[in-house]
């Protein structure tokens, strides 16, 4: 059912985020930008979890989430442990929001329209996946580029 595979594919990459997370040496270069960079690898991941924590958790499992984007892309300087929390914890919502959806919740309009019309679950939730591996190669080359080991 897709709905295993959304959950392996998010376990997948939420893992290479924290691999990513913990690449870097020194934890003040994941908030690093550059005249050419303007996101730092910490603020990212704090947008994959914010993004995911609202459109998955509070939207479908009505978890209660309330989004604060802006701190997404203007909040620094949050340990590395706290973004590993904040990343394993959006996974055990992840998991348990998806594993609880039914094959009718999938095919069904998702509840908000995110692009200006109205799109099934199903294709919501796989554009969340492709999102979140967006970002997470953005995060790879951040820290193969800013950072000389």
């Amino acid at each position: 059912m897709l709905t295993e595979t959304l959950i392996a594919f998010f376990d997948r990459d939420l893992n290479n985020l924290k691999t990513e997370i913990l690449s870097y040496t020194d934890e003040n270069d994941l908030w690093l930008t550059s005249h050419d960079i303007s996101n730092s690898a910490g603020n990212l991941s704090l947008h994959i979890v914010g993004n995911l924590n609202h459109f998955v958790g509070a939207v479908i499992g009505k978890t209660g989430y309330i989004r604060q984007r802006d701190l997404e892309f203007s909040q620094k300087h949050v340990p590395r442990e706290e973004l590993i929390k904040q990343i394993d914890d959006t996974f055990e919502m992840l998991t348990s929001v998806i594993s609880n959806l039914t094959v009718e919740q999938l095919d069904s309009e998702y509840p908000k329209q995110v692009f200006g019309k109205p799109m099934r679950t199903e294709y919501f939730l796989i554009h969340l996946c492709t999102h979140l591996t967006y970002h997470l190669g953005q995060i790879n080359y951040h820290r193969r580029l800013l950072i000389n080991d």
